[in-house]
């Protein structure tokens, strides 16, 4: 009971994605998607949005409300700086709608993702114990209680972690505690990740890696 207490505390502290942005997507055409996808998404994301370059995310079978989102902050807004910054996403999304990046999230969001290895057989197990328990003694609460056991995440809620790649994870991971990624609801990420030790997020981003 008292390590079912302890999940749920990580639940606590998490939102939900606005209602603007799961309407954001309710009308897309995953078809329009493609085009684009195929002509620009693709050269970093490939084509079915499984990257093979590991500094570039697998879009594939991401929640189409998360990948609305995250395109929304690339994008400036009214003259307001963007949100989330990337000098490649933020020059590449400025050309696109929001009726486009609405179908460009519905068609990645369709593609099937494939899965990547945990690769330290060493930090397993530490890895493991950080995603489903967290660390009682210093408030760190577990991974599973937003993104699942399997790392499949909440559509609309908690975004897919499961399979990506472990140096990409490790690389936000890394960005929130630093707070120079700071898109995440009500702070989430960066009051979670300010608690972790080098060696949590790495551990956790290899086992992240290999969960199905």
């Amino acid at each position: 009971m008292k390590r079912f207490l302890w999940l749920l505390a990580g639940v606590a502290v998490a939102t939900t994605v606005p209602a603007a942005d799961q309407a954001f997507v309710s009308t897309a055409d995953p078809a329009k998607g493609q085009q684009i996808v195929s002509t620009v998404c693709s050269a970093c994301h490939n084509t079915d949005g499984n990257s093979t370059i590991v500094t570039n995310p697998k879009l594939a079978g991401q929640h189409p409300e998360y990948l609305a989102k995250q395109m929304r902050n690339f994008k400036s807004d009214g003259g307001k700086p963007a949100e989330r910054i990337s000098p490649v996403m933020n020059a590449i999304i400025a050309a696109y709608s929001e009726d486009q990046m609405r179908d460009i999230a519905a068609y990645f969001a369709e593609q099937k993702r494939k899965g990547d290895t945990a690769k330290n057989y060493e930090t397993i197990e530490f890895g493991r114990k950080i995603y489903r328990a967290g660390d009682q003694t210093k408030g760190l609460p577990a991974c599973a209680a937003c993104h699942g056991p399997a790392g499949a995440g909440m559509p609309a809620q908690y975004p897919r972690i499961a399979g990506q790649f472990s140096e990409y994870t490790e690389a936000q991971l890394r960005s929130f505690r630093a707070g120079e990624r700071t898109n995440d609801s009500n702070k989430m990420m960066r009051m979670v990740t300010i608690k972790m030790t080098d060696a949590e997020i790495k551990a956790v981003s290899d086992y992240v890696a290999g969960l199905r």
